[in-house]
């Protein structure tokens, strides 16, 4: 039996959150206007996390500065984010999909694919039910998807990325000359930047080009394994399954842009320290511990540095990973260049509990972690600002006024 995927992909999502809760208050549609949602206006700080198609019309891109969006379009309305509505309307359209399948694949917190494959018999019609998925998620939530149908996981991520928004897209086997191939090469997915550079500069300007050429041409180019695996994906090949249950995180990480470069360690120190406090409390609460901590600076040169070190034993405790954030930025930073950027992120990540310590140790870790847990405990109850650490108290960092985190629960 021939496979049956969809993947469903939420139109500018960030954006179509935020403007589809204004509509249900009575308010004006923010999506029907040159708008974004991002950072700080005043300040022009922070990027672009998603836009409007009218602001789109500008050149505004994802991803960009706040203050170079706003050279583009002066009058464009930013909107600040709102992560907590975001998971919110993340499950409420992945819970609509798990109706008509019980195979969901989260993929992002804005798309997701089904495995609708054996399902003829309540759904002969897979574009019909496709229509019909799609708009109910706009009449019951208010915003809209995208809807690709294929044979195979990356023929239907494709699919979803043609023509939007609110559109229903195939394809098949059959489809695959006509709608893929003469699509630009950087337009197949998984594709980066730098692999699409040396693509075209060795004239392979289609995914035709490529899907065409023999696949150790394609690696001597790009390398065995992704030469492998963008040769497969132009060629239609994704035996790859979807996933009913998410792949445990692989990571945590946060990082944080700075609206002033830090030129100080006692600075730099308390960043960190709101970092460490952060990305710990967020595995903490899915009851992992990390065997690796990484730090990454970036200094106004926009040049990336980073450094990690593993210990003995799995940890979750916030100054564990703080001190060893602290010793891992002393040897990173030349303290001449300033800093733009800080970062913390922990990997290699465990459920188990392998402390094996002496008394005194295991005592005196035992304790912070109590007081990590009894933090953890304040902030769910009464938000993230009621208890801050006191090296941080009074700081610019406390309340995030100052400071806005970049957050991402990751898949490495």
């Amino acid at each position: 039996m021939e496979r049956i995927i969809f993947h469903i992909d939420v139109n500018s999502a960030f954006l179509s959150w935020e403007a589809a809760k204004r509509v249900k208050n009575g308010e004006a549609d923010i999506r029907l206007i040159p708008s974004a949602i991002g950072g700080d206006r005043d300040k022009r700080t922070g990027v672009i996390l998603a836009k409007s198609i009218p602001a789109k019309k500008f050149g505004i891109k994802t991803g960009e500065p706040i203050g170079m969006a706003l050279r583009k379009c002066p009058d464009l309305y930013l909107a600040k984010p709102d992560f907590k509505l975001y998971i919110k309307c993340s499950k409420a359209f992945m819970d609509i999909c798990r109706e008509y399948t019980p195979v969901v694949e989260k993929y992002s917190i804005d798309e997701c694919f089904l495995d609708m494959t054996g399902t003829h018999i309540l759904y002969p019609d897979p574009i019909a039910v496709a229509y019909e998925i799609k708009d109910r998620i706009f009449r019951e939530l208010g915003f809209t998807v995208n809807v690709g149908i294929g044979p195979c996981k990356i023929l239907a991520k494709m699919a979803s990325d043609f023509e939007k928004p609110n559109k229903v897209h195939t394809l098949f086997y059959d489809e695959i000359r006509d709608k893929m191939w003469p699509l630009p090469v950087r337009d197949l997915f998984s594709i980066g930047k730098s692999t699409a550079e040396r693509l075209e500069n060795a004239g392979i300007k289609t995914i035709g080009a490529l899907a065409s050429l023999d696949l150790k041409t394609v690696q001597a180019l790009t390398g065995d394994k992704i030469g492998k695996q963008i040769h497969d994906y132009a060629n239609g090949i994704d035996p790859s399954p979807v996933l009913e249950e998410p792949e445990e995180a692989k990571g945590y990480s946060i990082s944080t842009t700075l609206e002033e470069d830090v030129v100080t360690v006692e600075k730099a120190n308390k960043i960190l320290l709101a970092l460490a406090d952060s990305v710990s409390a967020r595995m903490r609460a899915d009851d992992k511990k990390a065997f690796c901590v990484g730090v990454t600076i970036r200094g106004n040169d926009f040049k990336n540095h980073s450094h990690q070190h593993t210990f003995g034993e799995a940890t979750d405790i916030t100054s564990e990973i703080y001190e060893t954030s602290k010793k891992l930025f002393s040897e990173l930073w030349d303290k001449k260049t300033p800093l733009r950027l800080l970062g913390i992120s922990l990997t290699q990540i465990t459920g188990e509990d392998n402390t094996q310590l002496s008394f005194f140790s295991a005592e005196k870790r035992e304790k912070e972690r109590k007081l990590d847990k009894a933090m953890d405990a304040i902030r769910g109850r009464f938000g993230s600002e009621t208890v801050v650490r006191a090296s941080n108290y009074n700081s610019e960092l406390n309340v995030g006024k100052k400071y806005k985190a970049q957050i991402e629960n990751n898949k490495k």
